[in-house]
């Protein structure tokens, strides 16, 4: 869904649930960011408690993001690998 409420079909979105208002905010800039290093200046712009809620919410995208994944047997293999 975008800013403006249209949901495309090819589109796919990351949920995460239970964030406060503010933590919604500040994952739509850092979303809008084009860069890593972008999100970094950013959060290098904020108070210490919002920049650890940044530091917290970029590894809950990366998590959900990882929940999305369709197909894990490349990982599942490597593991396999690396677990002999």
């Amino acid at each position: 869904m975008d800013r403006f409420g249209e949901t495309h079909k090819a589109e796919k979105v990351l949920q995460i649930t239970g964030l406060t208002t503010r933590q919604k905010v500040l994952c739509d800039i850092m979303w809008d960011l084009d860069s890593h290093e972008n999100v970094d200046a950013f959060i290098a712009t904020l108070p210490a408690r919002d920049a650890r809620d940044c530091r917290t919410l970029i590894e809950m995208m990366r998590l959900a993001f990882t929940d999305q994944i369709d197909s894990t047997d490349l990982a599942k293999s490597m593991l396999k690998d690396i677990l002999k």
